[in-house]
């Protein structure tokens, strides 16, 4: 990449951050129910009810993680964090950064700290999590990308991000414990216990 090419991209990212701010300072202003996660995906805004279901999956992963990390661990549950693409501001489900992780200058987390993500499918935002999410964090090369998904009673393993894209994910089903040693997470997460829609 050239000098003017990389002041280009710098410049993009620059007014996609200022875009993503002002959709979530408007969004912020309005009535959004109580329970309803927002996010903006490839430039469009999704309002997502919390379920119950999506709730425990989403425990059970954080609980698995401070368990591994202890409660020092810099682990969230829908907290805002840009990814590349265009106009990608994503509140992850589950998102455990690194220990040196600290927020930018504007106070966002960066994507490049970013090495675990956890999505819990839900039904109207699902080809969300299967598609521009699963491409944003591998071109964002997040080391590993788990898609909970209650409806099949399956999730499905992204890891060794490479060129935009994961290698094959591993399927693992419901009631299968999930072995993510040998990753960044190490840790071996049980899914007896994940109730399924």
């Amino acid at each position: 990449m050239t000098v003017l090419e990389d002041r280009i991209a710098m410049a993009d990212a620059d007014a996609n951050t200022q875009r993503l701010d002002d959709w979530f300072e408007r969004l912020e202003r309005m009535p959004v129910p109580e329970g309803f996660r927002v996010e903006i995906v490839g430039g469009n805004v999704f309002m997502t009810p919390q379920r119950n279901t999506h709730w425990q999956i989403i425990r059970a992963f954080l609980w698995a993680l401070d368990d591994r990390f202890g409660r020092d661990v810099k682990v969230f549950s829908d907290v805002r964090i840009d990814f590349p693409g265009h106009e990608n501001g994503f509140c992850p489900d589950v998102a455990l950064l690194k220990d040196s992780a600290k927020p930018d200058d504007t106070g966002h987390w960066r994507y490049q700290d970013v090495e675990f993500v956890a999505e819990v499918v839900s039904q109207g935002t699902a080809a969300n999590d299967y598609g521009p999410k699963r491409t944003a964090y591998a071109t964002a090369e997040v080391p590993v990308y788990v898609i909970a998904d209650p409806y099949q009673g399956r999730c499905l393993v992204h890891t060794d991000p490479k060129d935009g894209d994961y290698a094959e994910p591993v399927k693992v089903d419901f009631g299968t414990d999930i072995d993510l040693t040998g990753t960044v997470v190490d840790l071996v997460l049980k899914t007896d216990a994940f109730p399924r829609d």
